[in-house]
């Protein structure tokens, strides 16, 4: 029997959740979840301690937020984006269909290297400037940026943070990493593309006006790429040596950050005030509703179920596994379901399989709706500044096309390559 507690708690819960996907009123979604984990505190069902800890285990994905984020927005504001915008209409050739691939690989290439969130924050302007340069519907391209950030989110482990988190000490090294998840990768990447290019031929079907001549890049917009570069080697670098990527991300973000604002002889205030700052109490917020859902009976129940289930039908459980984590995520966001995930999956000390299952359905099942992850959410803030509106439904109707296949396929590759 749940308490009355517990209930209260898992209600609570699932408000904040709705009110994240929905924004009743247009409410910013970091509202919803903080008022979810203050109401946790004010009814005393999750200790205030308690709550300001679980705050602060979401300390490195601050500082990795801050650090791309700073990235992009100097990127954005010395004409980077609009100089790699040109650049890919140029080699576009004419063609609406080879820029959206040109779009795909380069979404897929940022995504592998920079991890997903950096594809929604510092992909998606560059997008949204190219189809400008472009003068096309926006948003094919746009949904590139969105969808390809999460299929492509399991390639390596610094993809996706959630990896870390899932995983957690009992991350792979990156040769047996390769092994389980290349195959099922590279089903979600392909599936993903054929899906999108079939739901958006009929806004692919033109033509793109040829660009004469492109403006040189800055010498601070040259530092700003550098500095992009930079910091993909030193992700790569600290993903290598296990170490955490927040701090190292922020580091890189703010040299570059200093560094091109002093060359350019800029205030940092006009950078500082565009940052989507807004995302923070997001994921603050998201940490504190787990924690209190980790204080309920409910995970520790689950988790027995999960291991006697993994002993009985390993494959089968690793299906259902991670199809209902992927349907899951969607309603309760990637993150928190990822530390769920996590949290269960280790207390029940489930096969690897599983857990890539698992994994899988993390990254992957949040295509499904606006909200599904972290990175989404973030795609759907730089839209928001570009005038660009995108609404659940409409992702919804785009979503129940484009991410069941590539889950299904990516869950049978990785059935493939288990022992």
């Amino acid at each position: 029997m749940i308490s009355t507690t517990d209930a209260a708690t898992w209600a609570i819960a699932a408000l904040a959740t709705f009110g994240v996907i929905a924004r009743p009123w247009n409410w910013p979604e970091f509202i919803w979840a903080i008022a979810g984990a203050a109401l946790l505190v004010v009814l005393q069902l999750l200790p205030w301690p308690d709550a300001l800890a679980a705050a602060g285990k979401g300390t490195d994905v601050y500082f990795f937020l801050v650090g791309m984020m700073l990235l992009a927005e100097v990127a954005r504001k010395e004409g980077l984006f609009d100089w790699l915008a040109a650049q890919a209409v140029r080699y576009s050739r004419g063609s609406a269909k080879r820029l959206f691939l040109i779009v795909y690989v380069v979404g897929t290439l940022v995504t592998v290297l920079l991890s997903n969130d950096a594809t929604a924050v510092v992909l998606t302007p560059a997008v949204y400037a190219a189809t400008r340069a472009a003068k096309v519907e926006p948003l094919p391209y746009l949904f590139v940026c969105a969808f390809i950030a999460n299929a492509a989110s399991f390639v390596l482990p610094i993809s996706n943070p959630a990896n870390l988190v899932v995983f957690g000490t009992q991350m792979p090294p990156l040769v047996e990493w390769l092994r389980a998840f290349a195959l099922p990768s590279a089903a979600a990447i392909v599936t993903t593309y054929l899906a999108l290019r079939l739901t958006q031929r009929r806004a692919l079907d033109t033509s793109v006006p040829a660009i004469d001549s492109i403006a040189p890049l800055t010498r601070a917009g040259k530092l700003a790429a550098s500095g992009i570069l930079m910091t993909a080697i030193v992700l790569l670098t600290a993903s290598a040596m296990d170490r955490d990527l927040g701090l190292p991300t922020f580091i890189a973000g703010a040299i570059v950050t200093v560094l091109v604002l002093a060359i350019s002889r800029q205030s940092p205030l006009p950078v500082l005030r565009d940052v989507s700052w807004s995302v923070l109490p997001l994921v603050a917020g998201l940490f504190i509703l787990v924690e209190g859902l980790n204080h309920t009976g409910v995970l520790p129940a689950l988790a027995r179920v999960l291991k006697q289930a993994s002993i009985a039908a390993p494959q089968a459980t690793s299906w259902v596994a991670g199809v209902a984590v992927a349907v899951a995520s969607n309603l309760l966001n990637n993150l928190p379901m990822g530390l769920i995930a996590a949290t269960t999956s280790q207390a029940a000390q489930v096969p690897t399989h599983v857990t890539g299952a698992i994994l899988i359905g993390v990254d992957l099942g949040p295509n499904l709706s606006v909200t599904g992850s972290l990175a989404t959410i973030l795609w759907l803030i730089v839209l928001r500044r570009e005038g660009e509106h995108v609404g659940a439904a409409q992702f919804l109707k785009l979503g129940l096309v484009v991410m069941p296949p590539a889950l299904l396929l990516s869950l049978l590759a990785l059935a493939v390559v288990s022992p």
